[in-house]
Parts: structure tokens; sequence; C-alpha cells
């Protein structure tokens, strides 16, 4: 027996498939995807976490027209459509099995990349400007505002030289230096970047918090790190399979 898709007005059958994955590079994404099947494979999950986990996938389809168009998106049956909720389920508890251990030594070590701030900026190519400018803020003559909205010529001109919150990790590694050696208000005098004259005074620092959310993201960060060595590891070569 033949297996055939039918795609709009398109029928792709089972030969055309392998052809199609290396013509598109989509290779690399099936590669992805059987090494988590693998990873998850022995995951096991208990009678009434299936149920919930069921249920509360189907209950995010309100109605049975939503049903049917997650259905007719993904080409699978009604039938089928738990194994979806299954396996994310199930890879959700290999990360939190794998990773959850790492994550508070992680968050440790890299705090500082996730410690966000808000900071003010003006940028100008004129050093005797950026001079000017510093000591105008300085003494009180202007505010910071609106000597960013006159003179800077990037777009925090729009936001009075308001910048954040942003991760320290964003802005460049000058100014993430200044920043995090600064007290709240402090104005840095005019510094060299590139072609710019930029004056810079940070207006608040935010510690990162190792709370639910960060907890998720950093767990997806160590799997990602893992998933990518793994597919380092494994190599893809194409046969052909000739009857």
């Amino acid at each position: 027996m033949t297996h055939s898709i039918q795609i709009g007005n398109r029928s792709v059958n089972a030969t055309e498939i392998i052809p199609l994955l290396i013509r598109h590079q989509m290779l690399p994404q099936l590669r992805r995807i059987l090494i988590i099947d693998e990873a998850i494979a022995s995951i096991e999950i208990t009678p009434e976490e299936q149920e919930n986990v069921i249920k509360q996938f189907f209950h995010q389809m309100t109605t049975p027209t939503a049903r049917s168009a997650v259905m007719k998106h993904y080409g699978m049956t009604e039938e089928e459509l738990p194994e979806v909720a299954i396996r994310e389920f199930k890879l959700e508890k290999f990360k939190q099995l794998t990773f959850g251990s790492k994550v508070e030594s992680t968050f440790l070590t890299q705090k500082s990349k996730f410690d966000k701030v808000i900071y003010s900026l003006i940028r100008t190519e004129n050093a005797e400007i950026a001079q000017e400018l510093y000591y105008r803020i300085k003494a009180g003559e202007q505010s910071f505002a609106e000597c960013a909205k006159s003179y800077s010529a990037g777009v925090e001109a729009q936001t009075g030289g308001l910048i954040g919150p942003v991760p320290l990790s964003q802005p460049h590694p000058l100014l993430a230096q200044k920043l995090t050696s600064s007290q709240p208000g402090q104005l840095w005098q005019p510094m060299r970047l590139e072609n710019w004259f930029i004056i810079l005074r940070l207006e608040k620092l935010i510690p990162a918090q190792l709370d639910e959310t960060m907890r998720n993201q950093l767990q997806n960060r160590l799997f990602e790190t893992w998933l990518t060595q793994e597919m380092g590891k494994v190599q893809i070569t194409v046969q052909n399979l000739q009857k």
C-alpha cells in the first residue's frame, strides 16, 4: 500500500517525501523531532495525568468548530489529537526531571545577564554638543528628556532618551559596564562609542528574581543547549533504497 498526502490540489506520495524534506532543508527539523521523541520515550505518565492533560487540551478548543479547525490544520483525526497533548506533557516533564535541579545554580551564576535596567541616553556625533548638554543637565538648566528630544540622534529621542526596562545584556557592553557600576540618577560624562558621543544616566536597576517565569525560561534554555549538542552528534545520511 502506498500512502499519499493531499494538500490542496496536489497529491504527495511517500516516495516524494524525502526529496521534499531535503529540498526545503527540513531534515534538521526532523532530526530535532526524532531526538526529542527518543528522549521522552521513557517518560512515564500516570492515567490520572493523562486524563487531566487530555481534558485540559480539549478544553482549550471551546467549540467543535475550533477542534475541527485544529484537526484540519494538522491533518489529524480526533483520535490522534490527544497524542499532541501527551507528547507536550512528556516533553515538559522531561525538561523538569533533567534540568530542573540545575536551574538555581544557573540563575546564580548568570544572574547579572537577567537583571534589567531603565536608563536614559543621548547620542550625538558632535563632541562639543555632547559636552554642552552634559553640563546643562548636570547644572539643572535643562532636563535630560528635553535635551534628548532636541539633540539625540537615535530613536530614544522619541521617549526623551528613556530606554527600558531591558536586560543588562542588551545595551552595548561598554554601556552595560557603566550601568552595572552606577547608582540610580548617576550621570556619566560624554563617552566615545564608535561614531557617537554618549551621555548616560541610570534611572533604575531591577534585579532578576527566580520566579516561575524565570525558572521556565532557564529550564528551556538548558534544554535547548542540550538539544543543540545532541543534534550535533547525530549525522544526517540519506540512503537510496532500491527494490
